[in-house]
């Protein structure tokens, strides 16, 4: 079944990619003449994304679920096997942006943590780009209600460059306890395939080991 999936995946990215390569038709002078109502309309549009990590890891492999919402300034986000094992999270965060040349895009959020692990974490997702360069990161801190020597800081952080519009390589640093490693830190390198509706990206962290994790990241966007 994996096999398949994979062909099934590629073909969508082909597919995409084709058609994000087709001339579309030149806009009308009418329909220039509208920019406040075009605006308006996308500030009450909803935003839709989901995604989902794979991790391989030496012993064992997992899926990384999580599901995004976003309208204008309100940003909805839920995800599973991210804070821990068997525990998910919902959060609720706030959409702001700056700059034009250089972007700076920043959403601070709080969220609710409950399964095997259960509390309250304040966080942020975030990205600073300039032309073909971006630096994204999300970070959150864990208070831990049921035992507050177990609160912890998870971070994912990426530095990518994009040469062209569909694909991006770059790298990649994590801490987590969603896994064990010896390594309080870890980091990899990435690369990425995009088309309008789908994203591919592929890691390898810790490369240098004799047993690098490797995880695959499939986000769809609606």
């Amino acid at each position: 079944m994996r096999p398949l999936a994979f062909v099934t995946l590629a073909v969508v990215l082909a597919g995409d990619i084709a058609l994000a390569q087709t001339p579309t038709a030149p806009v009308s002078a009418a329909a220039n003449t509208t920019p406040a109502v075009t605006e308006q309309a996308d500030e009450s549009a909803w935003s839709l994304s989901a995604l989902a990590y794979t991790y391989f890891l030496p012993d064992s492999h997992f899926v990384q679920p999580t599901v995004r919402a976003d309208r204008g300034w309100l940003h909805l986000e839920t995800r599973y096997n991210y804070e821990a094992r068997d525990t998910a999270s919902a959060w609720l965060g706030y959409n702001f942006s700056v700059g034009k040349t250089v972007v700076w895009e920043l959403t601070p959020m709080l969220g609710g943590v409950f399964g095997d692990t259960t509390g309250i974490a304040p966080g942020f997702e975030g990205s600073l780009s300039w032309r073909k360069l971006e630096l994204y990161g999300e970070s959150e801190y864990v208070v831990d209600t049921g035992n507050r020597a177990d609160s912890f800081f998870y971070n994912w952080s990426e530095l990518t460059l994009a040469p062209v519009n569909w694909f991006r390589f770059g790298l990649a640093v994590q801490r987590t306890r969603v896994y064990q490693s010896d390594r309080d830190i870890q980091r990899g390198v990435m690369a990425g395939f995009s088309s309008r509706h789908v994203t591919l990206t592929a890691y390898v962290f810790n490369p240098d080991e004799d047993k690098p994790r490797f995880v695959l990241a499939v986000e769809l966007l609606f």
